[in-house]
């Protein structure tokens, strides 16, 4: 219940001890050393006993709630109960009574369900580095919870969910925002379109029996159609908008002596970690808005027009493996007028249990193509599901701007992995580019520092929220198997190196949006719909 790959381990939960042969008592594995000759047994009757004791005394304090919790059937702690076969309650007491924190536009906070595994506090301070919660109180009074006991809202919280992703039961969870979908979709007066982000279509097959990074990029748009989008589009599409502005805003602020290096600004919690720690790096971060935004605004301006419906009957549904794209989409920047650019954003999961609602079979399903303005993506587009899928993606159209030519080997396998830090240099024209790709805020903290301290030779720096990027996000399926995070990986890959339009600036929607709407990347057009500002941010931590 503790354990957590590449950290060393704690020892908290003592759900992995064995008995060893000339040893007194048992010893939890994850943290004892092997030695040769050895002689360990693994489930014998006083391990087990060991173990039912351990989930029987932690159950004594929890809520007996499981019809009601968002992690019913995923639960790790209802998952051992069933292994070891509980099914009595042999110890009783008073169970403490913690109010729910309903303050986070992202995610919830039941502490009456937490068994203390830190496995929350260890992602959010040792690998995000961020420390937004942590062990408050002592002995039985003992809580994770934010410095002084406050609402995540007053927090140093920057909503990417990997608390979420990782916690063994129900104690954290995203804000659901299922019923609102529910409601927009039986409510005849409203439009309601949908667009799903790249690194969904390889992981919404894991919840249907699909194997781990199928795409299933058109049955999933099949789905949403059955169950009522009039809508569906691909935020792949707005990726590939995304990097014609963002390309074409690396290339002008290195011709014209702009703040570099410049960063990227898909990943919501990353714009919000450097607004609260490091406000002297906005000027750094892009102005484009993320694809989901983008995608919003230009279907309440350029859909709405281009269709003749009434921009304020549109309701907008973003799906998103991420928890912060939910805070993303509520800040008051991120509007089109008199409308904000998505109406509501759900997770992966919510997504997964809206289809199940429906009893949507997902295995008779023929795959159908998403709609047009936003329904054609180039293979690029789709990249950003992966970290350095971005940097890719605009260093293929930065080349064609500068040059006019294409990269004769469009794959950049020098930044294809799942490191939390990687660097390259890449030569464009008379241009030596020095690129950065980070994922993980914890090593996004250790770049940001470097730069600090006077590094100067970076010109371009990536970063996403989540180990691995999007694929890993706090939106995505439950708990933290690599090799599923490879599998989807692998799939994106394999989609670009199939694909027969490999660059955004290729892509023949994208060139009709600008001929027909915003001129051309940088306008005036489209600077009004599709950049953005920041500002830095005051928190009580």
């Amino acid at each position: 219940l503790c354990h957590m790959d590449e950290l060393f381990p704690s020892g908290a939960c003592r759900m992995c001890v064995v008995e060893v042969e000339g040893e007194h008592n048992l010893v939890p594995s994850c943290a004892l050393e092997i030695r040769d000759g050895m002689k360990i047994k693994t489930h014998s009757p006083r391990v087990l006993k060991a173990r039912k004791t351990i989930i029987e005394l932690l159950l004594v304090n929890h809520p007996d709630d499981c019809l009601y919790c968002e992690r019913n059937g995923t639960c790790e702690l209802q998952d051992l109960s069933e292994e070891l076969g509980i099914r009595e309650r042999r110890y009783s007491g008073v169970k403490t009574d913690y109010e729910i924190d309903n303050s986070s536009i992202s995610i919830v906070k039941d502490s009456s369900k937490c068994i203390l595994c830190g496995r929350c506090v260890r992602m959010c301070e040792e690998i995000q580095g961020v420390s937004a919660i942590d062990f408050v109180s002592r002995g039985s009074d003992s809580m994770v919870a934010p410095a002084f006991k406050q609402g995540l809202n007053l927090s140093s919280c920057i909503n990417c969910g990997q608390c979420v992703r990782i916690c063994p039961t129900g104690a954290l969870s995203e804000r659901n925002n299922i019923k609102e979908v529910i409601n927009a979709l039986m409510d005849p007066d409203k439009v309601v379109v949908a667009q799903h982000a790249p690194s969904v279509s390889v992981t919404i097959g894991e919840y249907f029996n699909f194997k781990e990074g199928t795409d299933v990029c058109g049955i999933l748009t099949a789905a949403l159609r059955k169950i009522g989008f009039k809508r569906v589009f691909d935020t792949a599409f707005s990726a590939d908008l995304t990097i014609m502005e963002e390309a074409s805003e690396l290339v002008e602020r290195i011709k014209t002596g702009g703040t570099l290096p410049m960063m990227t600004s898909c990943s919501p919690g990353w714009v919000k970690f450097v607004e609260q720690f490091y406000p002297e790096f906005i000027e750094n971060i892009s102005t484009c808005k993320s694809p989901q935004q983008m995608l919003g605004s230009v279907i309440k301006n350029y859909y709405a027009q281009k269709e003749g419906i009434d921009p304020s009957k549109i309701y907008s549904v973003s799906i998103m493996p991420c928890t912060a794209k939910k805070f993303e989409a509520d800040r008051k920047e991120m509007m089109s007028g008199d409308y904000p650019d998505i109406d509501v954003a759900i997770t992966t999961r919510e997504l997964a249990k809206i289809l199940k609602m429906f009893n949507i079979d997902f295995g008779s399903l023929q795959a159908e193509v998403a709609d047009n303005p936003f329904g054609e993506r180039s293979s690029a587009g789709k990249l950003f599901g992966a970290t350095g899928g971005v940097m890719e993606a605009a260093i293929r159209t930065a080349h064609f701007l500068i040059t006019g030519k294409e990269m004769k080997d469009p794959e950049l396998k020098e930044i294809r992995s799942l490191e939390g830090i990687k660097e390259a240099t890449y030569k464009i024209g008379n241009l030596h580019l020095n690129v950065a790709v980070v994922s993980g805020l914890g090593n996004a903290r250790r770049m940001l520092e470097e730069i600090k301290a006077g590094r100067k030779n970076i010109h371009f720096m990536e970063v996403m929220s989540c180990p691995g990027g999007c694929i890993a996000g706090g939106g995505q399926p439950y708990g933290m198997e690599m090799k599923k995070i490879e599998a989807r990986m692998k799939s994106l890959y394999k989609i670009d190196k199939d694909s027969k339009i490999r660059t955004s600036h290729n892509n023949e929607l994208i060139k009709s949006i600008y001929k027909d709407f915003l001129d051309k990347p940088l306008s005036h057009k489209s600077h009004k719909l599709l950049h953005t500002k920041y500002m830095k941010r005051k928190t009580n931590y």
